[in-house]
Formats: C-alpha cells, sequence, structure tokens
C-alpha cells in the first residue's frame, strides 16, 4: 500500500494549498523547494490518494441571505440502521446544514445551520427536522459571534 503522505515537502505542499488554493504550480513549487515538474506529480498524488478532497470557494453567506447560524444538537428515538440512514439521508439533502456530525453522548447529532432570520429557523425546525419521525428532540443554540474558524 502506498504511502498517502511521503515527507516534509507533501507536508509542505498542503500547508501552501491550504493558505491559497489558487497559487499556480510554479508559485508553489519556489516556496516548497521543488521543481515544478515534481511538485505538479506530488500534488496530482495527493488528489488521486484523496489525501486532498477537493478545491472550494470560502463565499460569504451574507450572499444567500444565510445571517443567522445556529448549533442543533439532535437525539434519535433509536439508534437502529434504519433511523440512522433516514437521518442521515435527509440532512445530506438541506441546504441549510452545512455541517452534520455523529457525536458521543447524550446527544447522536451536532448540525451547524445557517438561515436568514429566526423566522426560517423555526420553519426548518417545524418543516424538515421535526418532520422525521426518527427524531425525539432537538435543541438549539444560536451564534452570537464567530471567534474562530478554520478549514483543514
Amino acid at each position: 500500500m502506498q504511502q498517502k503522505i511521503a515527507d516534509d515537502f507533501d507536508l509542505r505542499i498542503l500547508r501552501e494549498l491550504r493558505a491559497d488554493a489558487r497559487i499556480t504550480n510554479n508559485d508553489l513549487a519556489e516556496r516548497i523547494g521543488l521543481s515544478p515538474s515534481p511538485c505538479l506529480r506530488r500534488v496530482r498524488r495527493l488528489e488521486e490518494t484523496g489525501v486532498i478532497k477537493g478545491y472550494t470557494a470560502l463565499v460569504d453567506p451574507a450572499v444567500f441571505g444565510w445571517s443567522m447560524v445556529a448549533i442543533a444538537t439532535i437525539r434519535l428515538g433509536r439508534q437502529n440502521e434504519d433511523e440512522i440512514v433516514m437521518f442521515e439521508e435527509a440532512i445530506r439533502g438541506w441546504d441549510e446544514v452545512l455541517e452534520c456530525h455523529l457525536v458521543t453522548g447524550s446527544r447522536d447529532y451536532v448540525l451547524k445551520v445557517v438561515t436568514g432570520s429566526l423566522e426560517q429557523y423555526e420553519r426548518f425546525i417545524k418543516e424538515k427536522i421535526a418532520r422525521l419521525k426518527c427524531v425525539a428532540s432537538i435543541e438549539t443554540s444560536f451564534v452570537m459571534n464567530t471567534i474562530k474558524e478554520r478549514r483543514l
């Protein structure tokens, strides 16, 4: 089995791409101390082995009218395969849910949800989450201010 991260050059590539995914291969190669061809081969290998999962743009949520961020914790009625599949398939289709994490403790899932207003959030809960028969309870905290947000 091929090792996914070969050496310090791979780690340096990842750090540079995390800071600026739009960097040209020539600039990347210069920053990490390789020539362009081996640098590009390494980037492609990191992509092919799944170390680099993709590239994305960070967009201001206000562009979509999303000004409110909520952290919702969900407890399922039963943790059987049918209910887990039902919940996870539904969550994947909802644009309001930015993140969904299966967690340990008294709750089953933690969601990061964005909407444009408290009324929209209430509608999201009533029309989507609460309609899932597998959901036993929902608790919500609203984000007042984001102190640190970082993507890998």
